[in-house]
């Protein structure tokens, strides 16, 4: 099955950059280009990519408008959004989860993890990198977030693949870290999203730093 690929970025090189390295990957095509946030909206519900490669500074609608637009909480059938950025502490990031990306990546992570995060992002897994994700999520919870009080009773199996998600594992290495199967993780992954009223995995980290839950 080919995984498509929509690719939003103003700048041309970037994209171009992009196609060629995702281009080179079995299984992986770009359908799509879009110079701008308005024209990726359109294309991508047009096309309903697996995955739609987003940045966050464009011109018309910026790329967190158009992520909500595309996978936010008021979209009845969302889409998989991985918002792109430069810097790897770009307050713009935290807001782009909360729009419903499914993750994002730095510019610069470089052609393996790109790549990397596509197939994560169409599969429906984590953060992308570990250090990234950690490092990200602790900078803004600590910085501008809200503790929540009204936690979820989770089960201690769920509190540890929680924290587990948080520090940006996937699901198999949360199977090889707690030592149970590919599918007790995904049971207990949809039993944790529907607990803490989730969307998706992304929100499910987001919510453990944001609670305190990971430090």
């Amino acid at each position: 099955m080919t995984l498509r690929v929509l690719l939003a970025d103003d700048q041309a090189m970037v994209r171009t950059g992009f196609r060629l390295i995702l281009e080179r990957e079995p299984g992986v095509e770009v359908i799509a280009e879009a110079g701008d946030g308005r024209r990726a909206v359109e294309l991508a519900r047009e096309l309903r990519p697996e995955v739609t490669l987003m940045d966050i500074r464009m011109p018309r609608v910026d790329g967190l408008a158009a992520t909500r637009l595309l996978a936010g909480p008021d979209v009845t059938d969302p889409l998989r959004v991985l918002v792109v950025t430069t810097f790897d502490l770009d307050e713009l990031v935290h807001e782009a989860l909360r729009s419903g990306a499914c993750g994002f990546l730095l510019k610069d992570a470089g052609p393996r993890l790109l790549v990397e995060a596509v197939h994560a992002a169409a599969n429906g897994e984590s953060l992308v990198s570990p250090s990234i994700t950690t490092r990200l999520l602790a900078h803004f919870t600590a910085s501008g977030s809200r503790p929540r009080h009204a936690e979820p009773a989770l089960t201690h199996r769920e509190l540890e693949v929680t924290k587990a998600l948080a520090r940006g594992r996937t699901n198999a290495e949360i199977t090889e870290e707690l030592v149970i199967s590919l599918s007790t993780v995904k049971t207990h992954l949809a039993s944790i999203q529907r607990k803490t009223s989730a969307r998706n995995r992304t929100e499910i980290a987001v919510w453990a730093w944001e609670t305190g839950l990971v430090r």
